[in-house]
């Protein structure tokens, strides 16, 4: 710290001997007055002198060698998680020379307090600072919206200096949905904050994530732009398991390997040496020698702005060839948006990442009210006569006045909750991150029944149907319970029964006596909704999350992880496909729902398009992109309009030409 304190000031007086306006210069005089330009002169040489002391002090804190301990991919909760970072922790405490350790996310198998504690607990036995940052496996299946990370670790970000460098961390999530990466706008917009405030804006940065930085993070370019306008020299990432060297746009990239120990008798990570104008890397598995270098990166200062290749980025064009679609009106919150609003009369109600919750005007997007909760609003949220209803991950269940969003009641539970509400019969159902399952009374939210028997959290939107709220959760079962009583009715369990395999991210639909689900297990099956027992199961059609039901019942719609949308008969007995559409989005496993409106089917990608098919046939009717991340499960209001909100933290109603 007292290099980079030396360093500051004499970059800060080396600026300000050289400007016009310093205040020991004396007053102005004819240009050929000897004594200023004498004055000037000396200023000059000053300033030169400042500089050639500036560029050795930073060359002395470039060059001092320092090591530290890139670590990856954890996975605490999985088949040998635990051990082998309990050994990586137990040799390199015995390794000496060793500066600071980085985590690069994937600390946990998928994100659970308990799971996340454990890897805490283990870490914090190392003896010098650990930095880590969150992957997509502590993020995408948290039972608290990725918010017990920041409470146990203290952040999920990190900046701090050493050996003359800054190095900066942030993670991709994404956050509850499955698909791409995503850059949340909160975090974004710390990155240029703490960027823009460095001290010396020249400083060599490093940058870690989890994820590459490529297209696999769905808006990789608003921060790899952003890194490229400093003296960023390298980019550390994980998620891949292996190490590899990598490029990004012009920018050195390196993937360290994962630290299980996969088919291999022990895992590894990495020892990194910054020594001599380089950063080089080296494996080493716990309690056996280092090995040979595998990669080296030149630290050195870039050039991006010389930069002439021209580097793909997200394609709006589809817009052009529709030219009838048109964006009514849009608001942005900043804040990551991963759920549905739901409609009341003329309004639009929404939660997002701030934990504040807005109710936009439908004509128009004019915001009529905010409410504001102590954490994330991950729910979608239910309305029923005057109320809406919602859950935060501030552990509580809110009603509010729909009209004015004055708060009727709340009802506090022990953990953060993700789920969404669905009311019927004067009750709120809405499952938790707690192990229970809840009927509250609409009118004051005191419990009507409680279940106890669930063993992960929910995340979903009940079904009601036969007298039953039905609702997956990752324990890798679906759930049917009597409304009425909250007694178990019958529970499934599929195949494969891996928690991440969980029939939980779907929002299940029922037809004729039957339910039908779709999990990432990447089968839909269909379930005696009296009995529970299975009906038809297939594989056919690569499903993962995403399911929707026709307005007649007749239908039911599923999307495919590449390109296909599906209609199946919703009356057969066994599986019979209607149709089937090319829809063109590539690779997609987006869980964001199929909605029919009037005879459209609407449905958005994890790429930001929006999509509106004939529900007969298949057809495309439109398309529109509206953005570059996940759109999550849109609300149509008629076959024309449809209200969508994506993790970019936008609210948007779209409208076709009549």
């Amino acid at each position: 710290m007292e290099r980079e304190s030396t360093s500051v000031v004499l970059s800060s007086f080396a600026r300000w001997i050289s400007t016009a306006d310093n205040p020991l210069e004396t007053p102005a005089r004819p240009a050929d007055n000897p004594r200023v330009n004498q004055f000037k002169s000396v200023r000059v040489s000053i300033a030169a002198l400042l500089a050639l002391a500036l560029s050795c002090c930073s060359a002395n804190a470039e060059t001092k060698p320092f090591r530290f301990v890139f670590l990856s991919d954890t996975h605490v909760g999985s088949a040998s998680g635990e051990e082998d970072l309990r050994d990586a922790v137990r040799d390199l405490n015995a390794l000496t020379n060793l500066s600071f350790v980085i985590l690069s996310g994937d600390v946990t198998e998928y994100g659970s307090r308990e799971q996340l504690q454990l890897a805490k607990a283990i870490l914090g036995e190392i003896k010098i600072p650990v930095h880590v940052i969150p992957g997509n496996h502590d993020t995408k299946w948290s039972e608290s919206g990725a918010t017990d990370f920041p409470k146990l670790y203290g952040d999920e970000r990190f900046s701090f200096e050493f050996g003359g460098f800054r190095f900066i961390g942030i993670h991709q999530g994404p956050i509850m949905k499955m698909g791409d990466g995503h850059w949340s706008p909160q975090d974004v917009r710390w990155l240029a904050d703490t960027l823009k405030k460095l001290p010396d804006p020249d400083q060599p940065l490093v940058f870690v994530t989890h994820y590459p930085l490529d297209d696999g993070i769905a808006n990789w370019f608003e921060v790899l732009d952003l890194l490229k306008r400093y003296n960023t020299q390298v980019a550390l990432v994980g998620h891949g398991h292996r190490n590899k060297a990598l490029n990004f746009e012009g920018m050195p990239g390196v993937m360290g390997r994962s630290n299980l120990r996969a088919t291999a008798r022990v895992g590894g990570f990495n020892l990194v040496d910054v020594a001599d104008g380089k950063m080089i890397f080296s494996e080493h598995p716990p309690g056996r020698e280092t090995k040979a270098p595998w990669h080296s990166v030149v630290l050195e200062k870039h050039n991006y702005a010389g930069d002439t290749n021209k580097y793909p980025r997200p394609d709006f064009s589809v817009n052009a060839k529709y030219p009838n679609v048109k964006e009514c009106w849009h608001f942005n919150s900043g804040f990551t948006i991963a759920s549905t609003p739901a409609v009341w009369q003329d309004l639009a109600i929404v939660g997002d990442a701030s934990g504040t919750v807005y109710a936009f005007a439908l004509k128009t997007g004019e915001v009529k009210w905010k409410f504001k909760t102590d954490n994330a609003v991950y729910s979608t949220p239910d309305v029923s006569g005057d109320r809406v209803v919602f859950a935060s991950t501030d552990g509580r269940v809110y009603a509010l006045n729909a009209a004015s969003g004055k708060e009727i009641w709340r009802h506090r539970t022990d953990r953060p909750i993700v789920g969404c509400p669905r009311i019927a019969e004067g009750l709120v159902f809405i499952g938790a991150s707690d192990g229970k399952f809840r009927a509250l009374n609409l009118t004051d939210g005191k419990p009507r029944w409680e279940f106890n028997g669930v063993t992960g959290f929910v995340e979903t939107r009940p079904l009601l149907a036969d007298g039953k709220v039905i609702f997956g959760v990752w324990d890798g079962h679906l759930y049917a319970l009597d409304a009425k009583s909250g007694a178990l009715a019958w529970k499934w369990k599929g195949d494969r029964p891996a928690a991440l395999l969980s029939p939980a991210a779907c929002w299940p639909v029922a037809a004729n006596g039957k339910v039908f689900i779709v999990a990432p297990d990447r089968k839909m099956t269909a379930i005696d909704v009296k009995t529970g027992a299975e009906i038809w199961r297939t594989g056919e059609f690569e499903v993962r999350e995403t399911i929707g039901l026709s307005e007649d019942s007749q239908r039911v719609y599923v999307r495919a992880m590449n390109d296909f949308i599906y209609a199946l008969s919703a009356t057969a007995r066994q599986p019979e496909k209607l149709w089937q559409i090319n829809g063109g989005f590539n690779y997609d496993i987006n869980s964001a729902m199929l909605v029919e409106k009037q005879g459209v089917v609407f449905y958005g990608t994890k790429n930001g398009v929006l999509l509106a098919l004939d529900g007969k046939t298949g057809a495309v009717k439109w398309q529109h992109k509206i953005g570059t991340g996940v759109v999550n499960t849109v609300v149509p209001l008629s076959n024309k309009q449809v209200l969508a909100t994506d993790f970019n933290g936008k609210v948007a109603l779209i409208e076709s030409g009549r």
